[in-house]
């Protein structure tokens, strides 16, 4: 069983992670990957070994944030497709926009904005069964403030990219770490962001995988998966 579309669960991800659990090692992505990737405070782990992330401060409910960014972005820990998530040059509408998230029992995300995306964009670095498959750019989403959601996510501009040697660097040492913790996994999404690489997101849950971009993307992917499909089916 692969999941590939779980784009409301960040509103009862308990249910989500006890569902996965229940499905076991028949699910890939497996159960203990989406437990990990479905809240952001995954960047503090990366961090922890070594792995450069846009630096993330995390505000727990019943917290209070300390000093701000100037300019940063915060965002729900839990949270997919850009939602709940803005953009602040005003210091005083950014602690607004945290205690709203933390009086609701979320756990806030402060970044710094890297200004650097509004040129170059992110980029995206897909892998199949721990290895580099393919790239995109994803412009900007955050120029005017609070991304624009209407129904699941935030619109993207997306076009295919070559990635640079340096983000290769990154995502490779990234899908290390991730084969450490789990084994090579089906498909991950390593997000960068900067001429000095940093990662975004990591994404191993529910990620775009952006077929349409790569040719031989779709027929990776799906080999990938029959070959995993006997081992899922008799576990």
């Amino acid at each position: 069983m692969v999941v590939r579309s779980t784009w409301d669960y960040t509103g009862r991800r308990d249910a989500f992670v006890a569902w996965a659990q229940s499905v076991g090692r028949r699910l890939v992505n497996p159960p203990e990957v989406i437990r990990w990737n479905t809240d952001k405070r995954y960047l503090a782990d990366l961090e922890e070994v070594g792995l450069p992330i846009v630096p993330t401060r995390f505000v727990a409910p019943g917290e209070e944030p300390d000093e701000m960014p100037a300019h940063c972005v915060v965002k729900p820990a839990v949270s997919a497709g850009s939602r709940d998530t803005a953009r602040h040059e005003d210091r005083g509408a950014a602690r607004v926009h945290v205690r709203s998230l933390t009086h609701a029992g979320r756990v806030a995300m402060v970044q710094p904005y890297l200004e650097e995306i509004d040129e170059a964009g992110e980029t995206a670095l897909l892998y199949c069964e721990g290895a580099f498959s393919h790239a995109i750019r994803k412009g900007p989403l955050l120029l005017g403030g609070a991304a624009t959601v209407q129904g699941l996510f935030a619109p993207e501009n997306i076009t295919a990219r070559d990635p640079r040697p340096a983000e290769r660097e990154v995502g490779d040492a990234v899908m290390a770490e991730v084969g450490r913790r789990f084994g090579p996994l089906l498909y991950a999404r390593v997000d960068l962001i900067g001429a000095d690489p940093v990662v975004l997101e990591l994404e191993l849950t529910e990620p775009s995988l952006f077929f349409a971009h790569d040719a031989g993307a779709p027929a990776r992917f799906a080999e990938a998966i029959r070959r995993r499909a006997p081992a899922a089916a008799s576990a």
